[in-house]
């Protein structure tokens, strides 16, 4: 891929500010520039940015709805009133899910839990859910990361004698289902300080404020932590204010004590001997999670999440892992057929979004094909496919670009949508497609901006090799966890050169290993620069290059400085021959 690199320097204003915040702190000036990106411009903020405590967590009571939710669920748990635990079948429903169930267990043993079928019922709330609930005599749902546009299912649902309390984060209709109470602050009457929770996030805020209330130690819900973690990675939520506290002691308990059904999965990941990163959890834990909602029901994930005995748990994950190796099949199979359609489009370079229906493509595969197409092509991407008389897809969106919005101004052609900035899930009548496709593209054509389309790396800092001490890596690493508000930084360094020993690496020799001089010559850097192996011919000239890259820890050699090469290109004033 051609990046575009951007790099803004800083004013003389702001490298002043970062100079003296980085004197006051004892770290590198760059450093001490990320803080002050990020609103930091004190000691003590960075000390609490840095070491986020759990004292920081808001409030559970400062949602509109909590106090009359903790007030349902003491009455159903007095009563001995049967209670399902709802949620949807991604990663962030079933560990949702799993939280939620695992807590209350403890109180009751009249207590399920429901994930719908992905293919039967759809996303959020069914009428066959319900029915389900009816028969098993519940009379409490609790429902998670879904459920703030089931205005007819849970309207269907109080007809049956049926309450609901809803933990959601995606963005409500103008009208709200009929529920007992809503637990959203995405909701226009929100109280609650804080939007951009996970729905596991709502979820253990649920369960805070019922210990809270009956005077439960919130040390009983540290173990719930790394569940908040997962869910928190693999939603693409913000990762600041209370999801940095969350992700923060979520993935020391994932380290240190995880979960018997997590830990089955680190061991079959091969990282139980590895310091877990919010990155595994992304391309390791949470595809594994969800390969069970896209290849099966999701119930078999939250079975594993809530799993207390060590050889089930290691039976259940290594099934899972198998739908995993299904999906990753599937995965590769779909996204060849859909970049050779991209290719065949007219003039496709063109245009500013991709819209792509095939019956025949496995829906729970959809997704991932979405957020393939948009890595490739730099464009918003929706990607349809059959499920009885509907077309039902999913959307990918490009950093900036809101694709919820571009959703909702087709509303009037659809069944239903949901999601959130980036990602969203619709539905809509097969003959519609092709007047979605019109009138989705038009939008945006007309509202997204080019440099929403350029594949840029975004550069925080130039460095020389010789910066890259120990010591500055392992100051970065305080800034972890990364991720959307707080992504990892990228740096630069100019007329870098081969020390003399770079190697093209792995299976198919697609990677390469270096080890790069500057013209200082006084430190020697190891970094790895994954698919980029056309560059090797080049690197072995012997002419100066540039690169752009993350600084991290040798995962072979611990304290080691490694850079994750990005981009490599001439540096100005080589050539190329």
């Amino acid at each position: 891929m051609n990046y575009t690199w951007h790099y803004d320097p800083p004013t003389p204003e702001r490298q002043a500010a970062s100079e003296a915040l980085g004197r006051s702190l004892g770290i590198h000036t760059v450093l001490a520039g990320l803080l002050l990106e990020r609103g930091i411009s004190t000691a003590d903020e960075a000390k609490q940015f840095f070491r986020p405590q759990l004292t920081e967590l808001h409030d559970p009571f400062l949602f509109r709805d909590m106090r009359t939710a903790v007030d349902r669920l003491n009455r159903a748990l007095g009563r001995k009133e049967r209670i399902l635990v709802y949620g949807d079948y991604d990663v962030d429903g079933c560990t949702a899910v799993a939280l939620v169930y695992r807590f209350l267990e403890k109180f009751t043993s009249a207590i399920d839990y429901y994930i719908p079928d992905r293919y039967d019922e759809g996303y959020g709330v069914s009428n066959k859910g319900v029915d389900y609930a009816k028969a098993s005599g519940v009379s409490l749902i609790i429902v998670l990361d879904c459920g703030i546009k089931a205005v007819e299912a849970i309207s269907y649902a109080k007809e049956q004698g049926i309450d609901f309390i809803i933990c959601d984060h995606h963005v409500p209709d103008d009208v709200l289902p009929p529920a007992v109470a809503i637990l959203n602050a995405k909701c226009r009457d929100n109280t609650y300080p804080y939007e951009h929770l996970s729905g596991c996030g709502v979820g253990f805020k649920l369960m805070q404020a019922f210990a809270i209330d009956n005077g439960i130690p919130f040390s009983r819900l540290m173990p719930l932590l790394d569940l908040c973690a997962v869910s928190i990675a693999s939603d693409i939520v913000p990762i600041l204010g209370e999801n940095r506290v969350l992700a923060y002691h979520g993935l020391r308990q994932l380290n240190a004590h995880p979960s018997l059904g997590l830990k089955a999965i680190l061991e079959i990941c091969g990282l139980m001997d590895h310091e877990v990163t919010m990155n595994d959890i992304i391309f390791k834990i949470g595809p594994r999670i969800n390969a069970s909602g896209r290849m099966q029901n999701g119930s078999e994930a939250v079975a594993l999440l809530v799993e207390r005995d060590p050889v089930r748990a290691h039976r259940l994950a290594l099934q899972i892992n198998a739908w995993n190796d299904q999906r990753k099949d599937l995965d590769k199979e779909m996204t060849t057929e859909a970049n050779a359609i991209v290719e065949r489009l007219d003039s496709h370079h063109e245009h500013r979004s991709i819209v792509l229906y095939n019956e025949e493509w496995h829906k729970g595969i959809i997704g991932i094909v979405a957020s393939r197409l948009t890595e490739v092509y730099t464009r918003p991407a929706v990607v349809l496919t059959r499920n009885g008389d509907l077309a039902t897809g999913s959307a990918r969106s490009v950093p900036g670009f809101d694709v919820y919005a571009a959703i909702d101004h087709c509303r009037d052609l659809l069944e239903n949508f949901g999601g959130h900035t980036y990602a969203a899930g619709l539905s809509m009548r097969v003959e519609n497609v092709p007047a979605f496709k019109q009138r989705f593209e038009a939008y945006v054509d007309s509202h997204i901006l080019d440099t929403q389309i350029r594949p840029e790396l975004g550069i925080t800092a130039k460095l020389r090799l010789s910066e890259l001490t120990r010591r500055f890596m392992l100051d970065l690493r305080r800034f972890a966890p990364f991720g959307p508000d707080n992504q990892r930084p990228l740096f630069m360094s100019e007329q870098v050169y081969d020390y003399g020993t770079s190697k093209v690496v792995g299976h198919n020799q697609e990677h390469i290993k270096l080890e790069l001089i500057d013209h200082s010559g006084s430190s020697v850097v190891g970094g790895i620069a994954f698919g980029q192996s056309s560059q090797a011919r080049y690197i072995k000239t012997k002419q100066a290059f540039d690169i752009c890259y993350a600084v991290e820890e040798n995962s072979h050699k611990r304290g080691e400085v490694q850079l994750q090469i990005e981009d490599i290109r001439p540096s100005a004033g080589t050539t190329t021959a």
